[in-house]
């Protein structure tokens, strides 16, 4: 049976304390859960989740790192760093870094590159804006997206890849892409990793969908064919939003 990933992607939300609480109750309610579950809190929770999620098979995240392993980069994080925390996943890419912190492709590749030198799980975030979408840019933006953010990556190493199509005019905005909407990007995504690595590889590849997903809409996107998982913004910062999305199978 299908294993899907779901991912909580916290951003510049909860205190330590906060962030605590909300790791806790999801230990606990999400102990029985079948799926993968990830969740990033904010760099200054993560020691203190860490903690909290010994023993659980919740994965920890982080939601952005450094381009270097070490050295004068005042304000970065390193991999070195998110490692000693017991970081498994990192995700990259995501719109809010490409849009409203200017991270070019060539950086962003960067990053995935040295993230997965050093073990971590990486998951890689494309998606079009609404200007894009309208202008008929969809599919050379996802293609570029994807070719240069995997550029130089093995295809040895892409069982710890997973890409997350986020359309940007979705996210935060209670829009969402339709289930076929969706699974129709979702195929064109597969089709080009197909052309970068090959159909079997693009088959085994994880593809989320991110872009306001609710419990409400959970179940129907995960129907589709070519959706793997979620990566979840605003309904993750709650047990009672993100808990249905994990168990969307008993919705």
């Amino acid at each position: 049976m299908k294993r899907y990933f779901i991912a909580g992607n916290w951003k510049m939300y909860k205190t330590v304390s906060e962030a605590v609480a909300l790791a806790s109750d999801l230990v606990k309610k999400l102990s029985d859960c079948g799926e993968k579950i990830m969740i990033a809190p904010p760099f200054t929770a993560l020691q203190a989740v860490s903690e909290v999620l010994k023993g659980s098979s919740i994965i920890l995240g982080a939601q952005n790192m450094g381009p270097e392993e070490s050295g004068a980069h005042t304000g970065e994080v390193s991999v070195l760093m998110l490692k000693d925390l017991g970081v498994g996943a990192v995700i990259l890419g995501h719109s809010e870094r490409r849009h409203n912190y200017l991270e070019s492709d060539a950086l962003i590749n960067t990053k995935v590159k040295l993230a997965l030198k050093h073990g971590l799980e990486v998951i890689l975030c494309v998606g079009e804006t609404l200007e894009e979408r309208e202008g008929g840019r969809l599919e050379s933006v996802l293609r570029g997206q994807l070719a240069e953010g995997l550029r130089g990556v093995e295809s040895s190493v892409l069982d710890r890849v997973t890409i997350a199509y986020e359309p940007v005019w979705a996210i935060g905005t209670g829009k969402t892409a339709t289930p076929e909407d969706a699974d129709a990007v979702h195929a064109f995504c597969r089709g080009v990793l197909a052309e970068l690595y090959g159909k079997e590889a693009a088959k085994n590849m994880v593809i989320q969908y991110g872009g306001s997903v609710k419990p409400e809409n959970a179940a129907a996107l995960m129907a589709k064919a070519n959706i793997d998982g979620a990566l979840v913004g605003g309904a993750s910062l709650k047990a009672e939003s993100f808990v249905p999305i994990a168990k969307f199978r008993e919705s």
